[in-house]
């Protein structure tokens, strides 16, 4: 039998019986999650080619519909991708908000609040990290690192701002990728020239047409060199710097590039946001509700929805209140105030947000059991030495028995005699050094004895006595009979410090 490849909707191939007439026609609701490629804009699989109703026609149907069960089977058990996460988010019905988020913790509080995607806003970024303006002083690098720690700490789809590219389309391959690795499910990349800066200030200035869609081809090639299926969200900032007309002409030709979501900046009016949801319709627009007097009208989400948008943003709304929720709170905090109870989160729900509940949860689960040693495991180690800290019920109210504080020597301390060499330092271990630190409040805070020789592991018992020469006052005490004070000082916070020689 002769096969003849038959492409689906240029997204996939396969290869069905040659006949000459046959009428089939298969769709794949959209129920299915079902996609070829990499398009946000394909319609559900259809095969309108006009052929009779023959046997081989009818194989041929049976053929495509057990290829596409198989295909949709496959993509149902492998795990999601951000990107397809987001791709399904927009492949759903009705306008979808994706608040701006500038660090890891608002990233967070997005989705806690039930958002399916966010995107990372370059301003609020860079005014947040950097503590400067949106005028390209931020890096790619910073933004990069930043975007890693974002996608990290979220399950939902993330839009990144990938600014201008950062360069030439060299660098807008390169940032492309950078922002595949750093977990992004989709890339903003716009037209302006360098420095860039926000869309809605003064002066704002792009790149010629063909370096506009020559960016967007970069960014698209970069994609495909890397096997990935982020979301290219292509924004331009012609609006404002030359015309309207040129902005509409420049989505399209994004469009025509290969950009998944298109987006006009700085649009001033709701017919100007009519007029660019009226082109290549099968692809998704993105708004810009910038809050606090931006150019474009602030439309709630059933109006963007009528208009023609798939996808919004609210660039400014967290850092704003960010910003102005700490200023009203270091006010107070300089005439004597902390914040009222209602302006903050109390510090359980504080701790629940950021995770250390779920953090002892798990700390549980990886918990070792701790068996105490025995009473002969101890005295059979002679290295091993226990420290009892005695009872003084007429200073101190403590239990009649307090615990043993254990201190385990090294093996082998040779430095000094202590393996039975002779000479003028040998013999020392069988002395006992005393060390007793009085607390400035009369109270007993240490009495412990060691072995004369342990001295490297003197100074990990009591940090004071590191840069004394406790060797050489052993030295010189090495002859004498009885007990000796070697040492009687007060520390820096002023606790009394003594060593004796026994």
């Amino acid at each position: 039998m002769n096969l003849q490849p038959l492409v689906l909707r240029r997204y996939c191939t396969v290869s069905l019986p040659h006949t000459r007439s046959f009428n089939l026609s298969t769709k794949i609701p959209r129920s299915s999650n079902l996609t070829f490629g990499s398009s946000l804009h394909q319609r559900p699989l259809s095969l309108p080619h006009k052929l009779n109703h023959t046997p081989s026609a009818s194989l041929a149907k049976s053929g495509v519909l057990q290829l596409v069960a198989a295909y949709s089977r496959g993509r149902e058990s492998a795990p999601e991708t951000p990107a397809k996460a987001l791709r399904r988010i927009l492949d759903l019905p009705g306008v979808h908000q994706a608040p701006a988020c500038f660090d890891a913790l608002s990233a967070k509080l997005v989705e806690r609040a039930g958002f399916q995607c966010c995107l990372t806003s370059g301003f609020s970024i860079s005014a947040a990290r950097l503590g400067l303006p949106d005028t390209g002083l931020i890096s790619y690098g910073e933004m990069v690192d930043q975007g890693q720690q974002i996608t990290q700490a979220v399950s939902i789809p993330v839009i990144g701002d990938g600014d201008n590219g950062y360069g030439n389309a060299i660098n807008v391959k390169r940032t492309v990728k950078g922002y595949i690795k750093a977990g992004f499910a989709g890339i903003l990349l716009e037209d302006q020239v360098s420095p860039k800066a926000c869309g809605h200030t003064k002066g704002r200035k792009v790149v010629s047409r063909e370096e506009a869609v020559i960016r967007i081809r970069a960014a698209v090639d970069a994609r495909k060199e890397s096997g990935s299926d982020i979301v290219i969200v292509a924004r331009t900032d012609s609006r404002q710097a030359v015309s309207l007309d040129e902005a509409l002409w420049r989505s399209r030709a994004f469009a025509d590039a290969g950009a998944d979501v298109l987006f006009i900046d700085a649009l001033t009016s709701k017919e100007e946001m009519k007029a660019f949801c009226g082109i290549s319709s099968p692809v998704p627009k993105m708004a810009n509700m910038l809050e606090g007097g931006g150019k474009t009208p602030i439309l709630n989400p059933l109006e963007l929805e009528d208009v023609g948008y798939k996808l919004v943003t609210y660039p400014l709304s967290l850092i704003g209140v960010s910003i102005r929720a700490m200023q009203e709170a270091l006010a107070g905090i300089r005439g004597g105030r902390i914040p009222p109870p209602g302006s903050m989160p109390s510090f359980e729900e504080v701790k629940e947000i950021l995770g250390f509940n779920n953090y002892y949860d798990e700390e549980k689960r990886y918990s070792a059991s701790i068996t105490p040693l025995s009473s002969e495991r101890l005295t059979s180690n002679v290295y091993s030495l226990q420290r009892r800290v005695k009872d003084d019920a007429e200073q101190k109210d403590q239990s009649p028995q307090d615990p043993i504080v254990e201190v385990i020597t090294p093996d082998v301390y040779n430095n000094y005699g202590a393996d039975g060499s002779r000479g003028s330092f040998s013999g020392i271990w069988s002395r006992t050094l005393r060390v007793k630190i009085t607390g400035r409040d009369g109270f007993e805070k240490l009495d412990v004895r060691i072995p004369a020789g342990f001295l490297d592991g003197i100074t990990n018992i009591v940090p004071a006595l590191g840069g004394v020469n406790i060797k050489e006052l052993l030295n010189e005490a090495a002859d004498e009979i009885g007990g000796k004070v070697l040492l009687d000082f007060n520390d820096t916070i002023g606790d009394r410090i003594q060593v004796f020689l026994e």
